[in-house]
């Protein structure tokens, strides 16, 4: 599939997404980390279509979606899952999101869990402060939108440092993502997640659930992992070793570690 597909939502913004493997297996929903395209999924996608049809999309602000200006809401970046569910007839899904794509799963578990089967919430948070952090974020993508020192504040919180030093070549596309993710895409992004708080709520999820934390991650720490697994009724948590992107850092033992969870739920 060379053209990107895209679908309208409800405020009329375009989001652009792409479906992997075979139509007659179940689906499952792939959300991003903040400043990253789908293709932050690239190295799990082989492993993952042996069993289900993947569906993946760039987020809001992101990629080759738009990037509306003014604040996104947690609500909204649950509601554009939904819309592209509906658009492409998809009654249910299996959900995996990873950081921002872990809060949007967050979102749907509480309110749209008739729309999600199991639950997978990747070195995610429940709530991230202070807001006041994320203000002087979005104050200096305004005055000073360089996304050069953006994306290298990213990349270090999200590898280890040898393996940014030894520009492996799994962390270079990350830097590209990052240097086209609008401005204004990643400040609405910001807001979305200061003003989100789900410490209590996530307590409402009733699907099967498996929490993945980074022992090492520093901008979602393992202790956020820990405490949303505690919180969500029956959820399972793995700690992995690896920082903020285990998937990319740990590709073949994310990739197992998410089967197992998803092939054991649908065998029980």
């Amino acid at each position: 599939m060379h053209d990107t597909p895209f679908i309208t939502t409800g405020d009329g913004c375009r989001l652009a997404y792409r479906v992997d493997g075979d139509e007659n297996k179940p689906t499952l929903v792939l959300s991003n980390s903040i400043g990253t395209t789908l293709h932050m999924w690239d190295g799990q996608i082989a492993a993952l279509t042996q069993h289900f049809r993947v569906l993946r999309y760039d987020g809001r602000g992101h990629g080759k979606s738009d990037a509306p200006a003014g604040a996104y809401s947690m609500d909204r970046l649950g509601r554009d899952v939904i819309e592209l569910l509906d658009a492409l007839g998809i009654e249910r899904a299996h959900f995996l999101g990873l950081s921002l794509g872990g809060f949007v799963g967050q979102w749907l578990g509480i309110h749209a869990s008739d729309r999600i089967d199991l639950l997978i919430l990747s070195n995610t948070s429940a709530h991230l402060g202070p807001a006041n952090e994320f203000d002087a974020r979005i104050a200096a993508l305004q005055t000073s939108p360089d996304m050069a020192a953006v994306a290298q504040a990213f990349l270090a919180n999200w590898f280890p440092a040898p393996m940014l030093e030894a520009k492996h070549p799994a962390t270079e596309p990350f830097r590209d993502m990052l240097l086209s993710t609008p401005p204004q895409g990643l400040a609405g992004s910001y807001a979305a997640v200061r003003d989100n708080d789900m410490r209590r709520t996530i307590a409402l999820i009733d699907r099967p659930t498996l929490v993945i934390a980074g022992k090492d991650d520093t901008v979602t720490l393992a202790s956020h992992g820990e405490h949303i697994a505690s919180t969500v009724p029956g959820a399972r948590l793995v700690i992995m070793p690896g920082v903020h992107l285990p998937n990319v850092e740990h590709p073949d033992v994310y990739a197992r570690t998410v089967l197992e969870f998803l092939l054991d739920r649908e065998a029980a």
